[in-house]
This record gives structure tokens, sequence and C-alpha cells, in this order.
């Protein structure tokens, strides 16, 4: 403890043995900092992060030369994904304590490490980029953007928390939840978070209500008309209206005649009688049967559908794993842009855990050649006049990266669908570079570009 009239170095009691300042309340700032600090640990072991930075924001206001609860807000926030941040309490810390501090080490791994340094600062502007797309109302760019920036850092929080809203806002809930989930992961108690959460989990709520109260309505047309009413209502039809006609007209005749002929015999009536029990027991019993074998024929249906459903998902999990194997077995022949269009092709939410991760190992390896590749090949569709291929490779440059290049993938993919005649298409990518790197000689072609189609 140092006293703060002398700068006298005190190692116990409530006095500076110096100046005899009487330093009491020092020493309870100094206990209340050290209790802050053992709350913040016990938070952070349990992964409550957002709890255990306000409390060490805490115990550093009652001490701010706390070094352990200083070392220890920077470990959090970089568990945060809160780089820049982490490494500025890193640096308050060494300069406080130039002896001994495990500051001096996490800062010289990070100094040393010139990738990450990069992927840093990549993070940095790829987040600042996505809010400008955001504050612009380009929600799809923005969601490129995060989930790039979540590629090189999958520990941001705000990244996940952002992505998961733009998802909300497209009404896309199952990705909004995953986004969440994996913040929730990082972060287990962020309140922001868990607001997100609560607003995702009730309007699934509320359209898992409304599609089953939609199913419990029938619809159908009549004329211009949509007729909507429960399924268990049915109107008449025309067939049936002339069937109670007709048995309305059945029964006064029957009335009529035995008014006008009251002498027929009971011997007739009796026969009559009996031959109508008789038509009644075989209609009965027909009814029965036919209800029995449509009961029949539509769990035999049933059966099929969910065969036929299992059999397609197993078939498309086949293709998936064999497309895997057949690009892992490319791979390793060389061929890294054949390898990078299989792995497109793969539908990896049939994939295992394991699967999944030699998938992501063989895309880490080849990605930047892969890129390479296929934008060299597009771009020679495109001096060649190919233009549907060119179309092709290029959209999947743009895809993985619509900044490759400095932008001369879109702007060259924006060329290929002008000249193709797909004027629309063009015109996004021409004013993504007019946008994104103005002042370029691809910006002022392009500004020609769209002022000539409008």
């Amino acid at each position: 403890m140092i006293c703060y009239r002398c700068n006298a170095r005190v190692e116990e009691g409530s006095k500076c043995p110096e100046c005899g300042e009487d330093l009491s309340i020092l020493v309870k700032a100094h206990k209340l900092s050290a209790a802050y600090y053992n709350e913040a640990l016990k938070m952070a072991k349990v992964r409550n992060l957002s709890g255990a930075v306000a409390g060490l924001r805490k115990s550093l206001k009652f001490d701010k030369y706390n070094k352990d609860a200083r070392n220890l807000l920077g470990l959090v926030l970089y568990e945060m994904g809160e780089t820049v941040e982490a490494l500025g309490e890193w640096v308050i810390s060494t300069n406080y304590h130039t002896k001994d501090n495990v500051a001096s080490a996490y800062l010289e791994e990070i100094h040393t490490n010139r990738g990450q340094l990069d992927a840093i600062n990549q993070t940095i502007k790829k987040y600042n980029q996505a809010l400008i797309y955001c504050k612009n109302g380009s929600r799809d760019l923005a969601v490129i953007q995060l989930k790039k920036v979540l590629t090189l850092n999958p520990r941001l929080i705000q990244g996940h928390q952002l992505l998961a809203l733009l998802y909300l806002e497209e009404n896309q809930l199952d990705k909004a939840k995953r986004e969440l989930r994996s913040a929730a992961k990082i972060d287990a108690n962020n309140t922001i978070t868990l607001r997100y959460m609560k607003e995702v989990n009730a309007l699934l709520r509320d359209k898992s209500a409304g599609k089953k109260k939609q199913e419990d309505l029938i619809s159908y047309q009549s004329g211009n008309e949509t007729i909507i009413m429960p399924r268990r209502f049915r109107e008449s039809s025309i067939g049936s209206t002339l069937t109670y006609i007709l048995l309305g007209l059945v029964v006064g005749t029957a009335v009529t005649s035995f008014l006008i002929v009251p002498n027929v015999q009971n011997e007739a009536r009796e026969e009559a009688k009996r031959q109508l029990i008789e038509a009644s027991d075989t209609i009965s019993t027909n009814g029965q049967t036919i209800s029995e074998l449509e009961s029949q024929i539509e769990q035999m249906q049933e059966k099929l559908d969910e065969a036929k459903v299992k059999s397609d998902e197993v078939q498309t999990q086949f293709d998936s794993y064999e497309k895997l194997l057949k690009a892992f077995e490319i791979y390793t022949s060389g061929d890294i842009l054949a390898t990078g269009k299989m792995l497109d092709k793969i539908d990896t939410s049939y994939l295992s855990d394991d699967a999944k991760g030699t998938l992501d190992k063989i895309n880490e390896d080849i990605y930047e050649r892969y890129m390479e590749a296929l934008y060299e090949e597009g771009y020679s569709y495109y001096t060649q006049n190919d233009l549907d291929n060119a179309i092709k490779d290029l959209s999947k440059v743009t895809k993985h990266d619509i900044d490759y290049r400095e932008g001369n993938a879109a702007y060259y993919l924006a060329q290929a669908y002008n000249k193709n005649g797909q004027l629309d298409k063009a015109k996004k990518y021409y004013k993504y570079v007019i946008e994104n790197y103005p002042g370029s000689q691809r910006a002022r072609t392009s500004m020609n570009y769209v002022d000539a189609q409008e």
C-alpha cells in the first residue's frame, strides 16, 4: 500500500510510518477492492463475464494499483473478443507494476504474433464497416461482413449480438437463436444476449401459435373470392341440396300415396319394409367396409410419405459424405480449384462434427489458393467472352469475399452481367464498386454504366 501523502510504502497498519498520516480509509478501500476482485473471480470461473467485468471495474475504482484485478479484467475482455480494451488494461498494468507482472508476457505474446495483430486490425475494420452497412440499410452486406468478423474473432460477443439482431430483423429466428447461443457460451449472463433471446423465443412461440391456428382453418376459391372457414364446417354443395329435394319429393309422394290408398295390403307393406331393412343393412355394412379401407389407405400413405422423407434425408446425407470424400481425394491430388468447387457443393447440415472439422481444415488450407484460382479462371472466361462461366466463377468469389482483389471481382462480375444483358444484377455490383472504391477508375467506369442504364 502506498501512502497518498508522502508516497511511502506501508506494509501493515493504518498509519504511515514516515509521515504518520491516518490511512484507515485507504485500508478500507483496499479491502473493498480485494472483495470485489474475489467476487469477480468467482463469476469469471462460471463464465459470467459481463458480471466479472463490472466487478473488476469496481475493484479498480477503489484501488487502481490492484495488479491482479487489472490483469484479470484484461483476460476477461480478451475472452469476450474485446482485444483492444484488453491490451489497454495490460499496458496500464505494466506501467504501474514493471516487475514480475504477467501482463508483460501477455503483451509480448501478442506483439510477437504478427498474424494475430493483423487479424485484430481486420476485425475492427470489418466490424466498423458492418455498422456502416447497418446504418445505411444494407443488411445483406452487413451480414457478410459480420460473418467475416466472426471467422477472424469467434469470441466477439458484440459481433454475435449484432448478427443475431440482423437475423431478427429479417425474421430468420432460428439463425438469430443460434448466434445468441454462441454468445451465451462465451458470456452466460450477458444482459443484451438474454434480452435478445427472450425476444426471439417470444416470436417463435407466436409463430408456432399462428401456424396452429392457421391449420384449424380451411379456404377455397369461389369465383373471385376466397372463402375461409373452420375445418369442421362444411358448406352444402349443389349435389347434396338436390338430394335433399329428391328425398323430400319421395317422402311427399309416399305420404300422399298412403293417404290416397289407405287399403294397401299389409303384406306388401311388410315386404317393402323387410327389403328396406335389408338394403339399409347392406349399405351400412358396405359403408363401414369402405370407411375401414379408406382408413387403411390413409395409414399406408402416411407411412409411405414418412419413408420417402427419411429416404430423401438419407440420400442427401450420403451425397454430402460422398462429396466430402471426393473433395478429400481431389485435395490429396493437389487440384485446389476442383477441391474448392466440390466443397462448395456440400450440404454441411447433414455432416457430423468430425466431418465438419475435416471440411473446415481443408477449407482453411486451400482458401487463399482456391480464391486465387477461381478468380483467375473467372477472369479468363471473361476475357474470352464466355460470360456464363465467368458469372458462375466470379459469383462464387464474391460470395466468399465481395472485396476480393480490392473489388476487382465485384467489378468484373458487374461487367460480365452487363455484357450478358442482365442489367439489374450488373447495377447492384456497379453500385457496390462506386460506394466502396470512390475515386478509382473502376468506380468512374461503373458510374458511366449506371448513368447510362438510368
